[in-house]
Order: C-alpha cells, then sequence, then structure tokens
C-alpha cells in the first residue's frame, strides 16, 4: 500500500492510497470460491459450478463488494501511518478502479488543530461574592405570591401587569408570514414576551376592542424574511384580567410542601433554595469568566465540519424552542450565519477542554457522576425517574460526564490563575443571570 498526503488548504488534507492491483485481484477471486461452495444455480449441482461461470453472474458485485472493503480496511490503516487525528468522515473520491491496475482513491478529510495551551496563571478572573438577605427572602416570597395570583376580569382600561387574551394577525406589505397569527393568546402587559413596541400600543384596551398594532421587526429576528421590516397587527381583545394576590396563609404555606404550615419553616426552605441557586449563579459566572478567557488566550484555528455540525445542532434546538413556543417553525428560513459565531465558540471551547483534560488528566469519576445527575434531577417532580431516564443511555451519561469534565478544567484553571473576590448582592446577581 502507497500513502501520500498533501494538504489542500487550512486544516483539510488529500490522502492517496495505492493499493497493488495483484492484492485486489487475490481478494476477489478468495470471494468468488467462497461463494462458489454454496451458490446454487440451474444446471449445476451445488459446490460444482465453474469459477468462471460465478464470475461472469457475480464478478462486478463481488469486486465493488471487495473495493468497498478494502477502503475501509486501507484507510484505517493509512491514518494510523500516517498519524493523523481526523476532524471529519472522509469524502472517497475513486480514482483507478479498472480489472488488472492497480485501485487508487482519494480521502479528503480535516484533521484536528495542532496547538499548544498558553500558561493560565496570567488569568484573571473576578469572583463575585454575595449572601442571602432577610430582604431577598422577603422579594422571593411576594414572587412567590404574584406567582399564585388568581385572575379576575375588570372592566376597566388595560394597564402594566394585567393579562389580555387576544386573538391577532399579522402583515407585512400586506402579505401575511409563517408565525403572523394566534388566536386566544394570554398576554401579561409590561412582560416583554412579544415585539418592543406591541405592548406598549395595548396599554388602555378594554374587553371586546380591536385595535392595530404597527410594530418593527428587529434586524437580528430570528426569522430572516421579516427581519428589520414594519409589520401591522389586527388585533382583538377578548378579556382584560388583574391578578388578585393570595394571602400568606397556612393553606399558602403548605401549597409548598411545607408540612407544619409555618411561615417560618417556608422562609427556611426559601431560603435555602435561594443560596442553592446563589452558588450556581456564582459558579455559573466564574466559569464564564474561564471559557472566555481561554478563547482570548488560545486561538485556534477550527474544523470547518464540526463548525457546520454545531450550527445544525442550534438552528435544530431554536427550531424546537419555537415549536413549543407554539410558533410553526417548519416554515421559517433560519439563517445559518446568524449561529456561526456561537458554534465557533463551542468547538473551540470543547478543544481546549479537552486538551486540557488530556495533559492534566482529569477524570469523570462515577460518584461525580451521580451527584451531577442528582443534582440535575432535583428540579423536577419525580428526581428519581429522572436519574433512571439518564443511567438507561450511554449517551445522556456521556453528555453528563463532559459537564463534569468541564467542572474540573474550570477548578483546574482556577487553581492556576488570579482570582479576585468581588462583592455583590444577591439581586444583582440574579438579575444579571437572567439579562
Amino acid at each position: 500500500m502507497q500513502v501520500s498526503v498533501e494538504s489542500t488548504g487550512g486544516l483539510e488534507r488529500r490522502m492517496t492510497v495505492t493499493i497493488p492491483a495483484e492484492e485486489v485481484e487475490k481478494a476477489v477471486q478468495d470471494r468468488l470460491k467462497t461463494l462458489s461452495r454454496r451458490v446454487k444455480l440451474k444446471g449445476f449441482r451445488p459446490g460444482k459450478v465453474p469459477l468462471s461461470v460465478i464470475a461472469s453472474h457475480y464478478g462486478p458485485q463481488v469486486r465493488q463488494e471487495v473495493l468497498s472493503e478494502i477502503t475501509q480496511n486501507s484507510f484505517r490503516e493509512a491514518v494510523a501511518q500516517e498519524k493523523l487525528q481526523l476532524a471529519s468522515m472522509p469524502r472517497i473520491e475513486p480514482l483507478h478502479t479498472e480489472p488488472g491496475e492497480n485501485y487508487q482513491y482519494a480521502a479528503v478529510f480535516e484533521v484536528m488543530s495542532q496547538f499548544d495551551l498558553l500558561p493560565v496563571q496570567d488569568i484573571k478572573i473576578t469572583r463575585p461574592v454575595a449572601e442571602v438577605t432577610e430582604q431577598d427572602v422577603d422579594a422571593m416570597l411576594e414572587n412567590l405570591r404574584r406567582q399564585r395570583a388568581r385572575w379576575q376580569d375588570v372592566e376597566r382600561p388595560a394597564r402594566n401587569e394585567d393579562r389580555l387574551i387576544i386573538d391577532y394577525r399579522g402583515t407585512v406589505e400586506g402579505e401575511p408570514f409563517p408565525g403572523n397569527e394566534g388566536q386566544q393568546v394570554p398576554l401579561v402587559l409590561g412582560s416583554g414576551r412579544f415585539i418592543a413596541g406591541f405592548e406598549d400600543q395595548l396599554q388602555g384596551v378594554k374587553a371586546g376592542e380591536d385595535v392595530t398594532v404597527e410594530v418593527t421587526f428587529p434586524d437580528d429576528y430570528h426569522a430572516t424574511e421579516v427581519a428589520g421590516r414594519q409589520a401591522r397587527f389586527e388585533v382583538h381583545v377578548h378579556s382584560v384580567a388583574e391578578s388578585v394576590l393570595p394571602e400568606m396563609d397556612e393553606e399558602f404555606v403548605r401549597s409548598y410542601d411545607v408540612a407544619d404550615g409555618t411561615l417560618e419553616s417556608l422562609r427556611r426552605e426559601v431560603r435555602k433554595s435561594m443560596e442553592d441557586e446563589l452558588r450556581q449563579a456564582v459558579r455559573e459566572r466564574v466559569k464564564e469568566q474561564v471559557m472566555d478567557e481561554l478563547l482570548a488566550a488560545n486561538p485556534i484555528e477550527l474544523p470547518r465540519a464540526q463548525v457546520e455540525q454545531q450550527i445544525g445542532r442550534l438552528m435544530a434546538r431554536t427550531r424546537e424552542t419555537l415549536q413549543r413556543q407554539g410558533v410553526d417553525s417548519a416554515g421559517l428560513e433560519l439563517d445559518r450565519s446568524m449561529f456561526e459565531e456561537e458554534a465557533r465558540k463551542r468547538v473551540a471551547l470543547g478543544l481546549l477542554t479537552a486538551e486540557i483534560v488530556r495533559q492534566q488528566n482529569l477524570t469523570a469519576e462515577p460518584d461525580q457522576v451521580r451527584a451531577k445527575v442528582e443534582s440535575l434531577a432535583a428540579a423536577y417532580d419525580d428526581p428519581d425517574e429522572v436519574v433512571r431516564w439518564y443511567y438507561a443511555d450511554a449517551a445522556r451519561l456521556a453528555d453528563i460526564e463532559s459537564l463534569v469534565l468541564e467542572d474540573a478544567v474550570v477548578d483546574w484553571v482556577l487553581g492556576q490563575a488570579q482570582v479576585t473576590d468581588e462583592p455583590t448582592t444577591f439581586e444583582a446577581l440574579m438579575k444579571d443571570r437572567r439579562s
């Protein structure tokens, strides 16, 4: 086997592999002989069909099968021989396939980036430091009341925080567009759920009224066919309702599974939950900084195939999210360029963290993986079922192992980097987290 590799630009390589004709012909003859022992042809006894007859009937098919196997096996051997790390599946181009001549093909693929990680001792990280105060707990309890509010219809004009039930139909230059209609849609004024300006124009409406709303879609709107364009919506208001908050009594407290029904116990449970959320928010802020600093310090040439795969995943996730929000995403044309920056970031971070894991021999221990799974499952009504769901599929568990390894990378970087604590508040940290 002869192998030659040439660079065709960036990380792309073109590898040419040549297999001697006699090796191919021997494999073909061996396959035909094996076939002759079990094939049945009219006029011949089983196992007695002449090889020439077998070849005339099955020769082309057998040759194609042999060339396919030789291609797969020789490609693996050639990659190992040349010490190549593939970043994409190869595109095979047959060059010489005729009987009697050396078999030759070309394989085009991308290889992994080769890079040296720069020292992390100069990386600077700001770690927020905050605590949950009594005022924070009070604010959270008020949020819980608002979540349990009931809606009561009113006849007065709508104002901020009222809930409207509306039908709408939108057009751009008189023409409908995908996702332009909705019926019996609930909308809380001031929630920012709709396009900027839409909710403002519904201030003061009453139940039964019809209103025309004119807005301009953002330039970066996910549906490119309407991005940056002005739209006109005809809106019918079915009802206007105001929220009525529940009393913070024993019934309210028990609705949050607080056994003794006392406000003091609820406050303790709320504080514990907020402190857990605070720790998570601090961790996320620090992790984001670590990853950004690693990217800034280690520019890497990225395999285009991996970036394209990541773009595809992000687009699929966006469509799923829109579908859950009631938008018919099947007819939406998403602009791939909108996802490229995020895709490149994810691929680069994957390569960087993988290299740190390799260099530092970091591992995802079973107990760490279990703890991560249980932490994620705790947010669901039946945590045990969620844990079983993760452990029932190796791919799902592999995703969790990746998260554990990412955490290990962050901890390793923090142990080397320059970390400065910065005082802040729970409210400010949560506000930043939501934005």
